[in-house]
């Protein structure tokens, strides 16, 4: 067995994406295709790889981010990962930890870290070497999905009984369910702006929108459109790496008779069968709130005021609730940690930080309408 080398590199190695699509509860976030969909909102790519006798064994993407006075800023989404075959995964284990130890401290002012599923040990690692727990929110600490290892009726008996209904319904009342492609990404851009004005946040843009379906299409991503009697009201495209298939983005016109029979539902009912005709192992439905996370994980009591609108479509499907690892972040600018700190300890500064990592997801399109448009 030979001795495990980490190395730093703006380029991918040859064998990257074949380790991303075989590691376990990671995402689309770790391809170069993502760095690309990134790339138009001003981030670049920076990579750590492990070695053992010059075989990849591990690494990571990290995306990084010149911020005005603070400098260079990286998050780490879903990783670093280590090949599931690796000879000796503690070692790289081991050795990514110090990489990113290395990266957050003498390359970038601030590096933010959520680790994949299942790399529990990697988060404590990592606080072991100086990061702290990170409350960034770069990427969704927890979801809910479906195990699609299960029959469809079995998946099916689980879901909330309007809902089970309707699987045998839509049909008769005009709902049907089609692929879409390039031609309907305007029609999903329109839709996520009904969805985003309903629900109080700010859509992606269109390039964006578009970036990300080029990139990723039709290996890594698929669309479906909802239609009503022949016109399309709602739409959702979703990632898939890994044997995991995840929602990204969802528009939906509610204006209409659509919200009648559970257009959305519809949808997403055509992408688990879909997913399971794949041979996926998951559908995650793309992340919940922190509370209702809680709720679900501690079995809780549902809220009197009843679920976040956000969460209530992904509950109704019966699916497990999860966490990921703690999220971890390094601060090594003065500055930055400062900020960090003080914005913590109160309500404003907690909308400043909320923008931040908007805007390290997003990039200007989470700036509030009227401010940075494209």
């Amino acid at each position: 067995m030979g001795h495990t080398t980490v190395r730093v590199c703006r380029t991918v190695h040859p064998c990257w994406d074949q380790l991303v699509e075989s590691a376990p509860g990671t995402d689309v976030t770790q391809l170069p295709a993502w760095a690309r969909v990134r790339g138009q909102a001003g981030f670049t790519q920076l990579y750590l790889f492990a070695d053992i006798g010059g075989r990849l064994v591990g690494g990571g993407q990290i995306l990084v981010r010149a911020l005005p006075v603070v400098g260079r800023v990286g998050y780490l989404a879903y990783g670093p990962l280590v090949a599931p075959d690796a000879p000796d995964p503690t070692a790289v284990r081991t050795a990514l930890v110090d990489g990113l130890e290395r990266v957050g401290r003498e390359m970038l002012s601030g590096l933010f870290v959520q680790p994949p599923e299942d790399a529990y040990s990697m988060s404590a690692d990592l606080l072991a070497r100086g990061f702290r727990r990170s409350a960034a929110g770069i990427a969704p600490v927890g979801s809910i999905r479906i195990d699609l290892t299960e029959c469809l009726d079995t998946i099916r008996a689980r879901f909330g009984r309007r809902l089970r209904s309707w699987t045998n319904r839509w049909a008769d009342r005009g709902v049907v369910v089609r692929r879409g492609d390039e031609r309907d990404l305007p029609l999903l851009y329109a839709l996520s702006e009904h969805s985003a004005a309903a629900q109080g946040y700010r859509p992606m843009t269109p390039t964006y929108v578009e970036t990300l379906y080029r990139e990723l299409a039709p290996e890594h991503a698929a669309l479906f459109v909802g239609e009503l009697d022949g016109v399309p009201l709602a739409a959702d495209l979703v990632t898939r790496c890994g044997g995991l298939v995840r929602g990204r983005i969802s528009g939906f016109d509610r204006s209409g008779p659509a919200a009648q029979v559970s257009l959305p539902a519809a949808v997403r009912w055509e992408i688990l069968k879909w997913a399971k005709d794949q041979d996926c192992r998951w559908l995650d439905f793309g992340g919940l709130t922190e509370r209702t996370l809680d709720i679900l994980l501690t079995g809780g009591e549902r809220p009197d005021e009843g679920w976040p609108a956000v969460d209530q479509p992904k509950l109704t499907f019966g699916g497990t609730a999860f966490r990921y690892p703690p999220p971890v972040e390094i601060i090594s600018s003065p500055s930055l940690r400062t900020f960090f700190d003080i914005a913590q300890r109160s309500p404003r500064g907690q909308q400043a930080l909320d923008l931040a990592a908007r805007l390290l997801r997003s990039g200007r399109s989470a700036l509030p309408q009227g401010r940075g448009s494209r």
